[in-house]
């Protein structure tokens, strides 16, 4: 039973890949540029694309995902963060690794909407601001035993860094970057009994914006910064 539960680990992994506490959080004060600190304020789709690898532990043992990419958009005041598009995916996959056998995640119920971008004056730990989704909810399916349903879900904030922060977790890479480090998400109802109450994630992203409406072109350097 304890390696069925732990092949659910990865379902909490898909459920918090950009984000990370349960703080909601207020946008005033807050401005999105694209290309610059002093950059245009920025209103449009945004792409987030995982980098390296999320991993998820439990009390029970630990996995990990290697590619995901979730698209958006969001208003340059970091008001109206709504996520459109997630996948999450390992190579070689589809299904992500995990406790003896693997799980394939799907986003539920998108749009996920209700979320926002807040700037941090006080750069706490290090970070720029501050980014919270709301209303988002995966499903993950064991491979095991023929299939076992777990549902994880509910609203989380992750760590934003600007492009120039010698901060941000990834520093070769040189765009915004948002940031889960071991942060605990929860079960959601539906799912089977086995599925682990909670798991423990870290996970790092770039974000970059749309190039122009409806383009599909995601090269946008994006800043936050105060308004």
């Amino acid at each position: 039973m304890a390696q069925i539960r732990k092949s659910f680990i990865m379902g909490a992994a898909a459920v918090a890949l950009v984000a990370g506490s349960a703080t909601a959080a207020s946008a005033a004060g807050t401005g999105i540029h694209s290309g610059s600190a002093t950059g245009p304020l920025f209103t449009g789709n945004v792409q987030a694309s995982l980098l390296g690898t999320a991993s998820v532990t439990t009390s029970l043992g630990g996995g990990s995902c290697n590619q995901s990419t979730m698209t958006g958009s969001v208003n340059s005041d970091g008001t109206g963060v709504k996520i459109t598009g997630a996948s999450f995916t390992n190579n070689p996959g589809p299904s992500c690794p995990g406790g003896g056998g693997s799980v394939a995640v799907s986003a539920q119920g998108l749009p996920w909407t209700g979320g926002n971008v807040t700037y941090d004056s006080a750069h706490t730990g290090g970070r720029d601001a501050s980014m919270t989704i709301a209303g988002f909810k995966v499903k993950a399916v064991a491979s095991i035993l023929g299939g076992i349903t777990c549902y994880y879900g509910g609203s989380v904030t992750a760590n934003g860094f600007n492009a120039d922060n010698a901060s941000r977790p990834v520093t070769t890479v040189s765009q915004a970057e948002i940031q889960l480090n071991n942060v605990t998400v929860n079960v959601q109802s539906g799912g089977s009994f086995l599925c682990p109450s909670t798991a423990t994630v870290s996970a790092t992203y770039q974000l970059l914006g749309e190039s122009s409406p409806g383009s599909g072109t995601y090269n946008q350097q994006l800043w936050v910064e105060s308004s």
